[in-house]
């Protein structure tokens, strides 16, 4: 018999998984660099393709950086390598010939909450000395701001960005390579208007083939090169180290083992919540990079994003009937906070489900088993915009184009739109495109059982089974299978990349 430790929420549970069951955990870390901003410095001097820094800087032109939310991967770290890769970009364009004072900032925030500029340090974003160093503009996007400058449509998707991507004389996109709509040429629809963040879908988050956020962002990023120089700088991040009673967990078995039977574990299970999540936050989670890789935008980030699978992915030999998904209590986006039961359904379905190469991890038909309490609680004024994608789902669960009139009603709902560019809350589109996020994993997936849920009516309304416990939820999984179903653990988090081999 098996322990296996999975994070429910705050709480800490532990599975009593058969021999036979398949657990999951990523590789150990890699060997990180020495130096992250020596590394992006001579990458961004021998690029993979094109030319270096140097030749398309104008000396004494104007230089637009484009960063994003540090929001993968999912806990980060208490020092973030893009900080040092940020400060390396701003320097080699100031050795270039561009002083920070016509450097320009631009945050792509997508359609997540707008942080005030001073926010921009306790997200992640900067470090303190860069902040105090930098003279330039720092630009929040608006993704609804009139002044948007129309590119050529894809398609029937109108293009639509961020006029500092045009007024400047060379842009340049500093990201770590996570998946395929996070960083790289992805940063650059997070910079434009809203109709093409919505549509910005991808079945797997590391397979480009069936990837419409992928294909949109290579044509917004073609579109762009015809009228200004674009280079992109992609690191390749390791798994994040956790310390002190967590450390080795979730790549080394020895660390689950002594988790499970720490007799620490049943006193921290009766700590009030607030306190759990204390403790879980004050563990220290070190981050690191093992590369950086420099070219246009998607060459970069292609194949930081290749290195990054090869070194941090798990691989499942066989797909699996059924697999439990532990959700921690946070968000997948900035500002981290309690997360809602249809974010809580994203981290596992959009997230842990979406990050798969080869095969999608569980068969036909399967069983996935969420973690989680499921209780309606809506961060306010944050979170706001899904209460209403909670209220076009209070008859039960409907296909994608049974939500379009509420979509649209959303998107029409001038109160929203004026909360979303004061930075109050989310885009009221965001918890539409999280909600679509799922579709790809509840497409394949026969029953969704969420696991310890406290609110059946949540649970129903977006079409899942609610259960008392993990026992209950594998008894049904095992039902469903017709008999022995062969269940996977995935150790999390951090949600890492399952390479699926049949």
């Amino acid at each position: 018999m098996q322990r296996v430790p999975l994070l429910f929420g705050t709480r800490l549970t532990v599975a009593e998984a058969p021999d036979d069951a398949v657990v999951l955990r990523p590789p150990p870390p890699g060997e990180p660099v020495a130096d992250v901003r020596a590394a992006v410095r001579d990458a961004l001097r021998f690029p993979l393709a094109g030319d270096p820094l140097e030749a398309l800087v104008t000396r004494g032109g104007r230089a637009t950086i484009v960063v994003e939310p540090p929001a993968l991967p999912l806990p980060g770290g208490v020092h973030d390598p893009r900080q040092d890769a940020l400060s390396a970009a701003s320097a080699e364009l100031e050795r270039a010939g561009v002083p920070t004072e016509r450097q320009t900032l631009l945050v792509a925030t997508g359609l997540t909450r707008r942080p005030q500029t001073r926010e921009l340090e306790e997200l992640g974003v900067v470090s303190p000395g860069f902040a105090r160093r930098f003279h330039g503009t720092v630009e929040i996007h608006d993704a609804e701001d009139p002044d948007l400058v129309e590119l050529e449509p894809a398609g029937r998707t109108p293009l639509r960005v961020n006029r500092a991507l045009l007024e400047t004389d060379l842009v340049l996109a500093v990201s770590a390579a996570e998946t395929i709509v996070h960083g790289g040429p992805a940063m650059l629809l997070g910079c434009g208007g809203p109709e093409a963040m919505r549509a910005a879908t991808a079945y797997s988050l590391l397979e480009t083939g069936a990837s419409q956020g992928w294909r949109l962002a290579v044509e917004l990023e073609q579109r762009l090169a015809r009228r200004v120089p674009l280079v992109g700088a992609s690191l390749v991040l390791d798994q994040p180290r956790l310390s002190g009673a967590a450390r080795g967990y979730p790549y080394d078995p020895e660390a689950g083992e002594r988790i499970a039977r720490s007799p620490f574990r049943l006193g921290f299970g009766l700590l009030p919540g607030f306190a759990r999540n204390r403790v879980i936050h004050s563990i220290r989670r070190d981050l690191s990079a093992t590369a950086a890789f420099a070219g246009p935008p998607p060459v970069a980030h292609a194949e930081a994003l290749l290195r990054a699978v090869e070194a941090r992915s798990a691989t499942l030999e066989g797909r699996l009937d059924a697999i439990v998904i532990g959700i921690p209590r946070t968000t997948p986006h900035l500002p981290r906070e309690r997360p809602n039961p249809l974010l809580a359904a994203y981290l596992a379905l959009g997230l842990a489900l979406r990050l798969w190469r080869e095969a999608f991890p569980v068969v036909e038909g399967g069983t996935v088993i969420l973690l989680h309490r499921f209780h309606r609680h809506f961060a306010h004024p944050t979170q706001q915009p899904y209460r209403e994608i909670f209220h076009a789902l209070r008859t039960g669960p409907r296909e994608p184009e049974e939500l379009m009139d509420a979509e649209r009603a959303a998107l029409a709902d001038a109160r929203a739109i004026a909360a979303y560019r004061a930075g109050r809350s989310c885009h009221p589109l965001l918890p539409f495109a999280d909600w679509a996020g799922c579709a790809p994993a509840l497409g394949r997936v026969g029953t969704v059982i969420v696991a310890g849920c406290r609110d059946a009516v949540a649970a129903r309304q977006l079409g899942f089974v609610p259960a008392r416990g993990l026992p209950a939820a594998l008894e049904l999984a095992h039902g469903m299978a017709g008999g022995q179903a062969r269940v996977g653990y995935l150790l999390s988090p951090p949600y890492f990349p399952l390479r699926v081999t049949q």
